[in-house]
């Protein structure tokens, strides 16, 4: 009996108002890869490889969205598309009490955070089965890419 020892407390759940952000669910929406000459190579593997991100949301329900980060990647070399991959990977959040800057915040910057890696790894196995060498996505600073955007939108005032 000497070594029983109390039943630990269950975690705190926050108050109704508190804000809220919780993932939910993540699955591939879609997908699509190719490669018009397949891992057919002439000269050495050096390709330009352009990355396009792109997400958006739409409401489930009260407190439930779906966001999609879709990722494109084309890779040229001398003017010939060698692979093109877009992926669209998607996340269901629950999000409650954010104000409307931040909830614009978290669905452009910590949602795409949080999905980027599922899409990052899709889009690697996609160009290894495709018989190109391993290719990883660079990490993306979504808080940085929503900054500058929201720098752009705002018109400039000077006098």
């Amino acid at each position: 009996m000497a070594n029983e020892t109390a039943p630990e407390p269950a975690p705190a759940m926050p108050p109704e108002t508190a804000p809220l952000l919780v993932l939910q669910n993540v699955y591939l929406k879609d997908c699509s890869y190719e490669a018009p000459l397949g891992p057919r190579l002439d000269g050495n593997w050096n390709p330009q490889i352009n990355l396009d991100l792109q997400s958006n949301s739409r409401v489930l329900s009260a407190d439930l969205r779906e966001v999609v980060l879709t990722v494109t990647v084309s890779a040229k070399q001398n003017e010939a598309t060698i692979f093109l991959v877009e992926v669209k990977q998607a996340g269901s959040f629950m999000i409650r009490n954010l104000n409307e800057n931040d909830l614009k915040r978290a669905i452009s910057t910590v949602c795409p955070s949080v999905l980027f890696p599922y899409a990052r790894a899709v889009v690697s196995q996609l160009v290894t089965q495709g018989g190109f060498p391993q290719f990883l996505l660079p990490p993306v600073n979504f808080e940085a890419l929503y900054a500058a955007n929201q720098g752009q939108a705002a018109p400039a005032l000077t006098n």
